[in-house]
Order: structure tokens, then sequence, then C-alpha cells
């Protein structure tokens, strides 16, 4: 019964619940911007995105963990509105970029409070989009 499900199923399907080892590649096609990594696209800058943070890290633990590394202008752990704990990541800003530089090969893969956290440049937010179907607002015709 089981054979016959799987000759009926879709080839896609066969291919994913199937127990015969393929290539991950054949499963996801590649990223659409050829290739290249979120890590190479991020350009180096003062402010370091941090993640993998326990929900006990606090922003001047951050702080502190950090600035032996160089000058911390500004810490900040990103917490839950309602409990208050980290959501598990954070950004640090610091003075220079060489002082950033160092901050990540320092602490990136390190442990910070029982947990290994990850360091990098941070991505500028994208602006935000309209919606194709919605119509502009009143006023910007």
């Amino acid at each position: 019964m089981a054979i016959r499900a799987a000759a009926a199923a879709p080839r896609g399907l066969r291919r994913l619940f199937s127990t015969i080892p393929t290539s991950m590649s054949t499963l996801f096609p590649p990223p659409a911007n050829g290739g290249v990594s979120a890590l190479e696209q991020a350009e180096p800058n003062t402010n370091l995105f941090v993640s993998g943070l326990s929900k006990r890290t606090t922003t001047e633990r951050l702080q502190e963990a950090f600035s032996e590394f160089g000058k911390v202008v500004q810490a900040r752990v990103v917490t839950d509105r309602v409990s208050g704990f980290s959501k598990g990541f954070g950004f640090v800003r610091y003075a220079t970029l060489e002082d950033a530089t160092k901050g990540i090969e320092g602490m990136h893969g390190k442990f910070l409070d029982g947990w290994v956290i990850f360091a990098e440049y941070a991505r500028p937010r994208p602006p935000p989009a309209q919606p194709d179907n919605m119509p502009p607002p009143y006023g910007r015709q």
C-alpha cells in the first residue's frame, strides 16, 4: 500500500520524503543573489547584530562583554514587551570600524551567559514596501 502511494505521489513529494539520499542542491534552489551569503552582503559598519543571546542576558551584560574589544557607544538587548526577557538578539554600536571588527572577531562563536552567541555587521532596515493591490493613501496621487 505504501509503495503504491509513493508511486502515485507527485515527483517533488516523492523526492522530499524519499529515504534515498539526494544532494541538498536538488531540494532547494540556490539563492536569487547568485549564491552570495548573507554575511557577505552586510557592509562593514560600526553597528553589530548579536544573535543567540540567553533570555537572561541584559543590556549591561552585553555592553560589558563587548567593551573588552573597544569603546562601545551603545548596546541594546531587544526584549519582549510582556515578559521583559530577551528575545535572543541585540545590537552593539562601537565608536570606530576597527573596534567593531575586533568585536566580531572576539565574540563571534563565544559563550555569553552560557549560550553561544554570533556577532555580525548589522544590515540596514529595508524601507517599508507598499502592497501592489493597495491604492495610494489620500493626498498622494
